[in-house]
């Protein structure tokens, strides 16, 4: 076993290891390729940046390909995003029209690596039509759905369907998200990695130079949210319930933390929303940060008292996986993935307002013993459920289902 299987053992245990190289070992020679839109800022790219190594790891020939765009590209994938989410937005055929032209574009590009490849992944609605382009591929073509597409628009739906149901399987964070397609659909959550900055063990000093240089209160009760400036992690609606809440825990602090991704051309606006919201309170931190900044963000989650998700739409939350997994009890909105990790009494609470975001934040501060309890239960939920290694064995497993295609029984060695 190698010093990083080694490590990733000492967190899951060595069983979950050696599931993995049994699984491996019937890929070996396979060339696998997975493709985003952004290598930077959100969480299919923080996952793939372990991902990979993680499967070179096992000895599988494993690489990364990002498409590239311009600003009508992404204005278009980021309306196409949204629509898929539930929002009712007809997309101009100029943009629909420039979004396969970009596809062809980068399909040009990187045609040999993709058509020579035994797997290729495709993440999320940007690179979709990059199998139209590819004609003469040799492997499996699988498309990775990581938003909630339980209610798409049924218009920007159609569009996109012309392309994935040409694929060889999709894949879809749950159940609820899968959308009827020619060809088999596999549940698999994301996950988080537990050795990445974002998720290690911080020493004091660390923690508290994070403290100071944004000018926290040591002895003031703390709120965080960490998230992209995006509407459907409803920024404003945390802001709300921090002001309800701020009338029974006095001193309360909040932290509004995130970035953007080159994907994503709303950011700027919505932070510009979330700063008039905030106004002038002295105790609300609106904080830009790099993509580079998970140590600073890993900080400023164990920090925190309580985390909120406050989303209104939500493909599956790492950021709730990645609270859990320090010990906090989460406050995050009724929907989506994060359904399969916010237990209610258990490991946090679900909310669809502001008020019942606030009347949960005074629950928690009034109960510190089943706080700390909750905190207790989330760690090892999320052991069980939401580590990358958890994630890779299901990539890993479908993988040897669609190489052994319509076989009753598969043997490993």
């Amino acid at each position: 076993m190698t010093s990083m299987l080694e490590a990733y053992a000492a967190v899951t245990g060595s069983d979950v290891i050696r599931h993995l190289q049994q699984l491996a070992e019937s890929l070996q020679g396979k060339k696998v390729v997975h493709v985003n839109s952004t290598r930077v800022g959100g969480g299919v790219a923080e996952i793939l940046e372990k991902l990979i190594p993680l499967s070179r790891e096992l000895g599988i020939d494993t690489r990364w390909e990002v498409i590239t765009g311009d600003s009508e590209f992404y204005q278009c994938t980021k309306s196409m995003h949204n629509a898929i989410q539930g929002n009712r937005i007809a997309i101009p055929d100029k943009l629909l029209s420039h979004f396969l032209d970009v596809n062809q574009q980068n399909a040009d590009h990187l045609r040999s690596v993709l058509e020579e490849a035994d797997f290729v992944f495709i993440h999320d609605p940007q690179p979709a039509a990059l199998l139209k382009y590819c004609s003469n591929r040799k492997g499996k073509w699988i498309w990775r759905c990581h938003i909630d597409a339980s209610h798409p628009y049924r218009g920007t739906w159609r569009f996109l369907e012309r392309f994935v149901r040409e694929y060889d399987a999709s894949i879809f964070s749950l159940s609820q998200f899968v959308q009827l397609l020619p060809h088999p659909a596999y549940i698999i959550p994301p996950s988080i990695d537990p050795l990445s900055d974002k998720n290690v063990d911080l020493t004091q000093d660390e923690l508290d130079a994070v403290r100071a240089r944004f000018n926290l209160d040591p002895d003031a009760p703390m709120i965080v949210q960490i998230s992209r400036f995006d509407r459907f992690k409803d920024p404003v609606g945390v802001i709300k319930a921090y002001k309800l809440a701020k009338h029974y825990i006095p001193k309360l602090q909040l932290v509004l933390a995130g970035g953007s991704a080159t994907d994503d051309p709303e950011g700027e606006v919505v932070f510009n929303e979330v700063s008039q919201a905030a106004g002038d309170d002295p105790d609300i931190k609106i904080l830009q940060l790099p993509p580079d900044a998970h140590r600073t963000i890993n900080a400023l989650q164990r920090l925190a008292d309580i985390v909120l998700q406050k989303s209104t739409k939500e493909g599956f939350g790492l950021t709730v996986t990645e609270a859990l997994w320090k010990g906090k009890p989460v406050i995050a909105g009724d929907t989506g993935g994060i359904r399969l990790q916010v237990i209610n009494f258990h490991t946090g609470f679900l909310v669809n307002t502001p008020e019942g975001a606030a009347l949960r934040i005074r629950y928690l501060f009034n109960q510190k013993q089943k706080a700390q309890e909750m905190g207790l239960k989330s760690v090892e939920f999320v052991r069980e459920n939401f580590l990358l290694t958890r994630q890779l064995r299901e990539y890993l497993t479908l993988m040897v289902s669609l190489q052994h295609g319509a076989a009753d029984r598969i043997e490993l060695g």
